[in-house]
């Protein structure tokens, strides 16, 4: 963050100073939530919580070198105090505890914070993503872009809500050219809000799908909130739409910025053609901009990355990239973000895709594709899914877990082993069984690992042993089933029942 006195973040937050000795103390290091990241020179948030209350860390955080504290009441120790304004109806889990406002009140002093150190950084450009899948991998990607043109901040795994979007924002500094920005929404207005905190200056929506649909009602809503993106967008900004999803192509009505398209389906501003996958669903093609183009080879997973590749390369020519920086960026991106189509072959040759962080109908299709894929393209190799449930469905829920199975029929995959007990996951296993794929039900992670490794075990011995790519497993779910742990089990090899 750059320096700022306590004086002046009193006056951008609307709070008084206690305990200051000297009001023009800078902050000079990072903004943090989290008492144990507390560098010196820096400020703490007091953030209170279902578990714990970050007023009770903060002499804590000042004894680990915090300038002071942000916090809702006094705490005893430097501290810029914001007062409670009563509970507010907000669907955020950081409000949920809220019975007095603390959390809402340091959260908005949070996003004023933001606000103003972005408006004092007139050389930095704000990209904001959004989307109903796909947004952290295009995130990444942008990055990966943009680090070619500048200093480039990107939130690390999904930093994409009312406190990570402005804790990301504060990282900017004097030198930051760019700040990609991840932009959520769990209703209509929330983008809007986001977009106000941290103003962008191009925004990329890439598609309207089925994520988050039980607390939007319908796609109209879902499209409704993420065109809030574009309607933010000053008239010397750009809109970067995905020409491929109808929802989002209605979307250039609604922005007074310039619109540029992409497709990875037809001829847009932006397309691609010659796509080809490799043996791990990885894929290469040619970038078409106008009337130059490029090779791309991109290092990430499935054909789905392919649009996503496309979205980052239309944010990165409108920062002054040309078409050949924009295809080295994108063929040099790797995974950055956690479980998220992270791909790994054990020494056994049995390739496990670990894209557990979150799941909807529609990243569910792509990874169950990329899976089929992978698989195709080895000698008798077998697919396995190991599916957990996707949450926020509301009343389509267990409709759209069926559907799942009717995918994996679709993509011809051998063997689901299905998280869960709860009716979503067994509408999922029910229907793939009926379909005639080998179905099993594991209650937790350990019995889904050990329901896996006996899958693995019965493959003919020459067909495994290394350098011979072999069976294919796909892990996936909504994040707080914590599938992740199966893919790591796998991948170490750790908590297996070994057999003959």
């Amino acid at each position: 963050m750059i320096p700022l006195t306590l004086a002046e973040i009193a006056e951008i937050t609307g709070g008084e100073l206690h305990d200051v000795a000297d009001p023009y103390t800078q902050v000079t290091g990072s903004v943090e939530f989290d008492s144990r990241k507390i560098t010196p020179g820096g400020l703490f948030l007091a953030l209170p919580g279902a578990q714990v209350d970050g007023h009770d860390y903060a002499a804590r955080a000042v004894a680990a070198g915090a300038a002071a504290v942000l916090a809702a009441r006094p705490v005893g120790v430097p501290a810029v105090v914001v007062a409670p304004a009563g509970r507010t109806d907000s669907n955020a889990d950081i409000y949920a505890h809220d019975a007095d406002g603390s959390a809402k009140a340091v959260v908005d002093a949070l996003a004023a914070l933001a606000h103003a150190v972005v408006a004092r950084l007139p050389e930095l450009t704000v990209v904001g993503i959004t989307g109903s899948a796909g947004k952290t991998s295009t995130k990444d990607l942008v990055a990966s872009v943009l680090r070619m043109a500048g200093e480039t901040v990107a939130p690390p795994g999904s930093f994409n809500n009312e406190i990570g979007h402005p804790y990301t924002a504060l990282r900017c500094d004097d030198g930051t050219r760019f700040l990609v920005a991840e932009m959520s929404a769990r209703g209509i207005g929330h983008i809007a809000h986001l977009a106000e905190s941290v103003p962008p200056k191009i925004g990329a929506v890439l598609n309207v799908g089925s994520a988050h649909l039980g607390e939007f009602g319908s796609r109209e809503n879902i499209a409704r909130a993420k065109g809030e993106l574009v309607e933010a967008l000053p008239a010397d900004g750009v809109a970067v739409l995905n020409a491929d999803d109808p929802f989002v192509a209605a979307m250039a009505s609604r922005t007074r910025a310039r619109v540029v398209s992409y497709s990875a389906h037809g001829r847009a501003d932006l397309w691609a053609d010659d796509i080809r996958l490799d043996d791990v669903a990885r894929a290469s093609f040619t970038l078409h901009a106008g009337h130059t183009s490029a090779p791309v080879t991109l290092q990430v997973f499935g054909e789905h990355q392919v649009s996503n590749a496309l979205a980052a390369a239309a944010v990165g020519l409108e920062a002054g990239l040309t078409p050949a920086q924009v295809a080295q960026g994108l063929s040099g991106h790797t995974s950055a973000s956690a479980h998220r189509m992270d791909v790994q072959t054990r020494a056994d040759g049995v390739t496990v895709i670990n894209d557990s962080y979150n799941a909807n109908p529609d990243s569910m299709r792509a990874g169950i594709a990329a899976l089929a894929y992978t698989a195709s393209a080895r000698r008798d190799a077998r697919s396995i899914a190991v599916l957990g449930e996707m949450s926020e469905l509301g009343a389509d829920a267990e409709e759209s877990h069926r559907l799942i199975g009717e995918q994996l029929d679709r993509y011809r995959v051998d063997h689901l082993i299905a998280v869960g007990e709860g009716p979503h996951s067994r509408a999922m296993a029910t229907e793939a069984a009926n379909r005639g794929i080998t179905t099993e039900i594991a209650r937790d992670v350990d019995e889904a690992t050990s329901l896996v490794e006996a899958v693995l075990r019965t493959r003919p011995i020459e067909h495994t042993g290394p350098g011979n790519p072999g069976d294919v497993v796909l892990v996936k779910a909504s994040n707080s089933l914590e599938l992740w742990r199966v893919a790591e089990n796998l991948i170490h090899q750790k908590n297996i029942q070994k057999g003959s």
